[in-house]
């Protein structure tokens, strides 16, 4: 398997600390899971699969192994992941990536890094507002490091202030979209007491300006309250031609813009003594396609059907059909609003979970039930999560109807 060149360099980091005596080794970890999906038979892709059995791939079952090394000494920091992915009929497929690969000086107060860097921002944890420059999916089955971004970084510190500056992918194309876009951002962190005040802001180098707020306040030994506030002046998106109607010959899918764009999270954390925890959110999120656009993708969806019925060209119908599943990838969230519940318990070395996201909207929803069991250097995961709703319910018209999931872990 080829590394790139700056899995190569990772790897000369991790020799170099393991040749220093005050440096640590390499740490890690290695993953081996296993999915299984059970694809849906509603929606836009089954449709597209009936009708044209191939021409649009469904959910799998599928194989991984993951391993992740960590090393870091003299100012360098590097984590490096090496994955091998099987899924049911299709061939092992091999890749490396650098999750992180930055120096690092401290200078007292001040703290200065630069190259690619994990920097997660906000309070929420279905739904991060403000979360500027990784823009990280939240709610994965199984937490695993994400790959960071390029980026020079300056911090500064004292006893209840922080704030941070970052210049963001500098050298990427101004015309990158989403995460990969240049951009400049800041978060200033002050402490309350028992409350903790954020304020952020980011300048898009195509996108513009949008700022923000937040806060996680501690009322007592066993509730948490937290908050969050954004608004964009322009947020990356994708939309359906207007024009296409009927039948067209090429995907109408194209990158669009969200304008004056609102989004905003408030939850609490209840937790008791004998370690029983209940999380309650709901958020808004502007960039989602509204309510009349999922109305006219679900308008299409039935013409396009109709289309078949009458005898119109299975491959074409079908063809347009996959292309309106591209409307699942348009946000971070499928609906505007948001409600989310998650209910978990540790108990010694278990700690079982089990959470809900609903959309008011459309009634969708989606269940995830979750068991983990820790050791030293053993960890052992197990669940699954169901897609479900009303049938008109952006959720339940997923490419898979249910996911579940096995993985054992070590660490090193």
């Amino acid at each position: 398997m080829a590394l790139n060149r700056f899995a190569m360099v990772l790897l000369a980091v991790c020799g170099a600390a393991q040749a220093q005596e005050t440096a640590p080794p390499i740490s890690g970890q290695v993953r081996l899971q296993w999915d299984g999906r059970q694809a849906n038979t509603a929606g836009p892709l089954a449709a597209a699969h009936s009708l044209q059995a191939g021409l649009a791939a469904l959910p799998v079952n599928g194989v991984m192994l993951e391993t992740e090394l960590r090393a870091s000494g003299q100012g360098l920091t590097g984590v490096l992941t090496l994955q091998q992915q099987r899924q049911d009929g299709s061939a092992t497929d091999s890749r490396a990536w650098v999750n992180e690969l930055f120096a690092s000086h401290d200078a007292g107060a001040w703290q200065f890094s630069a190259g690619k860097k994990i920097v997660s921002w906000d309070v929420g944890y279905g739904y991060r507002p403000n979360d500027m420059v990784q823009q990280e999916v939240r709610r994965a089955l199984v937490s695993s490091t994400p790959e960071g971004r390029p980026m020079l970084v300056a911090e500064h510190f004292d006893a209840d202030t922080a704030w941070s500056l970052v210049w963001v992918n500098p050298t990427a194309s101004v015309n990158a979209p989403g995460a990969q876009e240049p951009a400049l951002a800041a978060r200033l962190y002050q402490r309350f007491g028992a409350a903790d005040a954020y304020g952020f802001a980011r300048l898009g180098a195509r996108s513009g300006a949008s700022g923000g707020a937040a806060l996680a306040w501690v009322t007592n030994e066993a509730l948490e309250l937290h908050s969050s506030l954004r608004f964009s002046k322009q947020v990356d998106s994708q939309a359906i031609d207007p024009s296409a109607t009927a039948l067209v010959a090429r995907n109408p899918w194209q990158p669009s813009s969200a304008q004056n764009v609102t989004q905003w999270l408030v939850g609490g954390t209840w937790t008791n003594q004998e370690q029983l925890s209940l999380l309650a959110e709901a958020w808004w999120d502007g960039s989602a396609p509204s309510d009349a656009q999922w109305s006219n993708w679900t308008q299409r969806n039935r013409q396009l059907s109709a289309l078949a019925a009458r005898g119109a060209p299975a491959a074409a119908v079908a063809g347009n059909l996959a292309w309106q599943a591209q409307a699942f990838g348009v946000s971070q969230n499928l609906r505007r609003s948001n409600v989310y519940l998650r209910l978990s318990w540790q108990k010694e070395a278990w700690k079982p979970s089990l959470d809900l996201l609903y959309t008011p909207a459309d009634q969708g929803r989606v269940v995830t039930a979750a068991l983990t069991w820790q050791g030293d250097r053993v960890q052992v995961q197990g669940g699954v999560r169901v897609y479900g709703g009303p049938a008109q319910a952006v959720l339940a018209q997923l490419p898979s109807r249910q996911l579940a999931y096995v993985a054992l872990t070590w660490a090193f």
